[in-house]
């Protein structure tokens, strides 16, 4: 293994081409790995992750001061329990899956393989830099592929602790990383990938899907928007409010699942704000983190005023310093305000009021197709009515943001939200071509007596018995 020949620094065009090389040269080696190599190398890719806890997590405090206890429950954890979980059930994903045979087809048997798609392209984000580029990429692993990764260039200090962990793991003409800004994104893919995975804004995502149409390159795209949080009249109000005030202000609200509005059903309205802000303070510091950047921290910024302005009233914080920005919630918030139009991403929460849950449903749909959609209620008839009434990516009642550690559920959007989903088995598929495959064992199927010609009362008669019954 290499340290430093695995990672392109600040690439040119002709970086990138080399890279992309080397790794299309070697796509077939790697593919041909067996479940046990791919689990030792994510075995590997775990011991590293922990060796390395306390240079990860220094990275992340010199980016934008992440306490300690966050970057181990949001950026190590699920990586190394991505790779666990793949390590566990990996000969089961790669073995062939026999599916059924029709009796039209007797004497053959069909199965899926799930094959390597080959080399792809990994484009992250910088809110969990470590989260979501690695977790990717321990999908892309287990699948077999070569991989490029490009994380985000808001985030130098991850990046580099990325770097210098990925040059101890592999050879670049297997996982590299790709450094640099928007140029460097847009000469990626103009590149011919078998898969790209990209985590990011909708309109980004557009981006990138259109890219992809170029080459018919498939797509995962983690996108976003406006997540909703239903607390109706038979919720537990103390409970919906501290796991809303965690859920919302985790990581300074820079979290693509984060709760983005509140409707509460008006019987528990003044009992859920009190609630709410006693929840939002005892969250201490945690609740006054800092903005990636001063560009990021600006647009939150305004997103308060302008509310403020418009007639929005301050429930709790709406101060700012800098980067820094104190859990806000709002109240009387105008539907055609900027912090009801886009996604917020940021310690903001405004709070509205329902009378009826085809009042909020009304505001749910008058939006796009949210990531998730959470519901706080005691009635399961209520969260299932809801469930019925709304489209999501996902749904979590009675609580927030956990649905992300739970491996065996599919994770993504639909719509604006995102294309495809990740996470286990969804993720080693995302990665994956799976195969269909045919395999005729007897030297006669069924099916040949209908070929041609097709005359005589007893060719007649196999067709629409086949056409009937079969």
């Amino acid at each position: 293994m290499t340290s430093t020949a695995s990672v392109v620094q600040h690439p040119a065009l002709g970086d990138i081409e080399r890279v992309y090389e080397l790794q299309q040269r070697n796509r077939a080696a790697v593919a041909a790995t067996t479940a046990a190599e791919r689990i030792e190398k994510l075995r590997r890719f775990e011991r590293l992750m922990l060796a390395r806890r306390d240079e990860i997590r220094a990275a992340m405090w010199e980016d934008y001061r992440k306490p300690a206890a966050e970057v181990d429950l949001s950026e190590i954890y699920p990586v190394v329990s991505e790779a666990r979980h793949a390590v566990r059930h990996l000969r089961s994903w790669m073995k062939p899956k026999r599916v059924p045979t029709r009796l039209a087809l007797l004497g053959s048997r069909s199965s899926i393989v799930h094959e390597p798609k080959g080399v792809v392209l990994i484009l992250a984000p910088w809110n969990f830099p470590f989260n979501l580029t690695l977790g990717p990429l321990v999908s892309a692993i287990a699948a077999g592929n070569c991989a490029m990764l490009k994380p985000s260039e808001m985030t130098p200090a991850s990046t580099a602790c990325m770097r210098r962990l990925i040059g101890e793991l592999f050879e670049e003409n297997e996982v590299a990383i790709i450094e640099g800004d928007a140029p460097v994104a847009e000469a990626l893919l103009r590149k011919k990938f078998d898969h790209i995975f990209f985590t990011g804004s909708p309109a980004v995502g557009k981006i990138v899907m259109k890219a992809a149409a170029e080459h018919l390159t498939s797509v995962t795209l983690e996108l976003g928007g406006k997540s909703p949080v239903i607390i109706d009249s038979t919720a537990n109000v103390g409970e919906a409010a501290r796991k809303i005030a965690w859920g919302k202000f985790f990581n300074s609200g820079q979290v693509c699942i984060a709760p983005d509005y509140a409707l509460v059903h008006e019987s528990v309205r003044e009992e859920f704000m009190g609630k709410l802000r006693t929840a939002a303070e005892a969250l201490g510091e945690e609740s006054r983190g800092v903005i990636v950047n001063d560009r990021h921290a600006a647009r939150v910024k305004r997103l308060i005023d302008q509310a403020v302005g418009e007639g929005a009233q301050v429930a709790l914080g709406g101060a700012t310093d800098g980067r820094k920005i104190d859990a806000t919630i709002l109240t009387d918030v105008p539907p055609d305000s900027a912090v009801m139009q886009e996604e917020i991403f940021g310690p903001i929460l405004p709070v509205l009021t329902y009378r009826s849950l085809d009042e909020a449903f009304e505001i749910i749909d008058a939006k796009e197709h949210p990531l998730v959609l959470y519901i706080f209620s005691r009635d399961r008839k209520v969260a299932r009515r809801i469930l019925r009434g709304t489209r999501a990516g996902g749904t979590v009642i009675n609580h927030t943001l956990i649905h992300f550690y739970e491996l065996d559920l599919p994770f993504g959007g639909v719509g604006y939200s995102g294309v495809g989903k990740s996470h286990g088995f969804a993720g080693f598929e995302a990665f994956s071509n799976p195969r269909g495959v045919l395999d005729q064992r007897l030297p006669f199927s069924a099916i040949e007596l209908l070929f041609p010609p097709y005359k005589g009362k007893l060719k007649e008669f196999l067709i629409d018995f086949t056409v009937r019954w079969l």
